[in-house]
């Protein structure tokens, strides 16, 4: 009985990685039918209104200030309006899934260099020496794939980086000022800033249109239950209950479990410098928060 504890405390970051793993496989099934942030509005569409039913049916309390709402609206257009969006259009402009889910991977090693501060942890020599390790091996990753024919462009590199910062920013703000707000309701407020905050860009940028398929409606629905609502969730219950480094943690392993995912659905292929770049990247991380936790 007494080892139950350590599996149930496992059991919640191996669901997370699993199912958030599953968002870079979303984002290349529905590329072909839908512009990205066409999609993303309707996710946060439907998210919002059945966690805004859910939130009814339990009664859940709503924010009732203007501190709550607002802190709540950050966070969303951090976690999902620029994170979310950003690696869907890179995947659209070409960035194979594994490396976007390699360059997002990178939040751990962002979180390790920011906490310090932001939220007043202190920053091990050995943390800096895993943040060096980690960025050498993304760079062996990242820099075979960029132009050419089978390559990826600049600025969708320069759009996936910019969301890895986003949900960094974002998790340290929850972490911070989230901590009183009930989750479900804080996620319906959460979609509502993200849909307000893309939809403008969308109407600027894409034609609104998009193809019905079962590809499309199939991403769709998990994008809305597995990971607008199961993940998210999960992942602000993790905010709420942990370190934000320990929480970041877990992150670096979603880039082999998405490349996994991608070998064996799109038949999607790294170089070997790539793979040793990934395992880089990956001891860096460990490094940098087995820095952090002595």
């Amino acid at each position: 009985m007494q080892s139950s504890g350590p599996v149930k405390a496992l059991a919640m970051p191996i669901l997370f990685v699993i199912i958030w793993a599953t968002g870079f496989i979303v984002a290349r099934l529905v590329a072909p039918h839908i512009e990205p942030l066409t999609f993303m509005l309707g996710r946060y569409m439907g998210a919002g209104i059945v966690l805004a039913i859910i939130a009814i049916i339990l009664k859940a309390p709503w924010p009732d200030n203007r501190r709550d709402i607002r802190n709540s609206m950050i966070a969303g257009i951090l976690l999902h309006g620029i994170y979310l969006g950003g690696v869907f259009w890179a995947v659209k402009h070409g960035m194979p899934s594994g490396i976007a889910a390699l360059v997002a991977g990178l939040q751990p090693i962002a979180t390790a260099a920011l906490v310090g501060p932001l939220l007043g942890e202190k920053v091990s020599r050995k943390q800096w020496s895993g943040v060096l390790i980690g960025l050498c091996g993304a760079c062996l990753v990242i820099v075979p794939k960029l132009g050419g024919q089978n390559g990826f462009t600049f600025s969708a590199l320069i759009v996936c980086l910019c969301a890895m910062f986003s949900i960094t920013f974002g998790t340290i703000w929850q972490k911070k000022n989230g901590a009183s707000i009930n989750l479900v309701t804080n996620t319906v407020v959460q979609y509502i800033a993200a849909f307000i905050v893309t939809l403008p860009v969308a109407l600027m940028t894409e034609t609104m249109q998009f193809e019905i398929t079962t590809d499309l409606f199939l991403g769709w629905f998990w994008s809305v239950f597995g990971l607008s609502i199961g993940a998210i969730l999960l992942l602000l219950t993790m905010i709420r209950k942990g370190a934000v480094a320990s929480v970041a943690s877990i992150i670096y392993l979603v880039p082999p479990t998405s490349a996994l995912m991608a070998y064996f659905i799109f038949r999607e292929e790294l170089l070997p410098l790539q793979i040793v770049g990934m395992a880089i990247a990956a001891t860096g991380v460990a490094i940098a928060l087995k820095g952090q936790a002595r």
